[in-house]
């Protein structure tokens, strides 16, 4: 389990906004320090400037880990990685539309994401890589796997986006699952009504109930 407060959606609002994700962050860490937190953020800027975000997120604000794009290339990343005991989740292939715009595209008869997932593996202290794969890239999962089998994925875009959740697991899920899957507008849209809380639960737990069938398919398969 883990929370990913978007960080636009507060900084929105100015310094009230950064108020408000720092006490939602505060909050999380005290009540449930278990639970692993991750700021969508999707930073990624030359090198000071990345320290900067870095510290930012990983000491003052407490977040476990944060979502970044690769684009500028190594030394926009590696600020990150210089917290040992933090991941950074590197944007390989998005669920949105125009991923297709560059992500997708050859390089040299290759892929521009595939040649991201190579590359990034030989940056300084790369084990503290994970990746952002939408889930309504499923099928492009398997290959993914040849690349970083290991690794940790997030994938975002189950529910309101179309992903398919047992698409994702049917091709991204390793010996130890190795997915953390993400529905936002599922959940938090599920009713703008009075009975919000009782409709985001019921989606939440609906979701939960798939994944664990999902689990339950893998330990099989490994008994």
């Amino acid at each position: 389990m883990a929370y990913k407060p978007n960080t636009a959606f507060y900084e929105a609002y100015g310094i009230a906004g950064w108020q408000s994700l720092k006490k939602t962050i505060d909050y999380l860490n005290e009540k449930h320090p278990e639970i692993y937190t991750i700021a969508d953020a999707k930073r990624g800027d030359i090198g000071n400037t990345s320290a900067m975000y870095a510290k930012a997120v990983f000491e003052d604000l407490g977040f476990d880990s944060i979502t970044v794009a690769p684009y500028m290339g190594k030394d926009s990343v590696e600020p990150f990685l210089a917290y040992t005991n933090k991941h950074t989740i590197l944007l390989a292939l998005t669920s949105n539309q125009g991923a297709f715009d560059l992500q997708t595209k050859e390089l040299d008869g290759k892929p521009l994401y595939m040649q991201v997932l190579e590359v990034s593996r030989s940056w300084k202290n790369a084990q503290q890589l994970m990746y952002v794969v939408g889930a309504t890239k499923a099928t492009y999962l398997s290959d993914i796997r040849k690349i970083v089998p290991d690794s940790f994925l997030l994938v975002p875009g189950v529910g309101a986006q179309g992903g398919n959740l047992s698409e994702v697991c049917k091709h991204g899920m390793n010996a130890q699952v190795g997915l953390l899957i993400n529905s936002s507008r599922g959940i938090i849209y599920a009713s703008n009504g009075k009975n919000f809380a009782e409709a985001a639960a019921a989606s939440a737990e609906k979701l939960q109930l798939q994944m664990a069938k999902e689990l339950k398919s893998l330990q099989n398969k490994h008994s």
